[in-house]
């Protein structure tokens, strides 16, 4: 059998905002956006550069907040330059947390979290 991993699905309660982190904080492209208020919904389709994943944010008009459960841990990218990835994070308006590395190594990872409460993990690129 072959599989492909194609989408990772996240709910978001701001679109805006949620946007706005995904292709202003880091380089993902809306491929494409539908609406369905017929059924109370919208989704947004994201490319990130160099993968073949796709983000799918679901916007739902009647939500209540979403909690992020306790079985998901992180969405992970990779960077080029760490460090600058790192500062422009932590100058945003989005929690960052601060560099680090396994077992107290040379730092080689940070957190971020998103406007929905998703944690990314951002790595440097090897």
């Amino acid at each position: 059998m072959n599989q492909e991993l194609v989408e990772i699905c996240l709910r978001m309660r701001d679109i805006d905002a949620t946007l706005d982190f995904y292709t202003n904080l880091f380089d993902f492209e809306v491929a494409s956006r539908r609406e369905f208020p017929e059924n109370k919904f919208d989704l947004i389709y994201l490319n990130s550069p160099g993968s073949s994943v796709q983000i799918e944010l679901t916007y739902n008009y009647d939500a209540e907040p979403y909690e992020v459960g306790n079985g998901f841990s992180h969405l992970g990218l990779t960077v080029d330059d760490l460090e600058e990835m790192h500062e422009t994070c932590k100058a945003s308006a989005y929690k960052t947390g601060e560099l680090k590395g396994l077992s107290g190594g040379t730092p080689s990872y940070f957190f971020v979290t998103d406007p929905d409460g998703y944690r990314i993990e951002v790595k440097r690129r090897k």
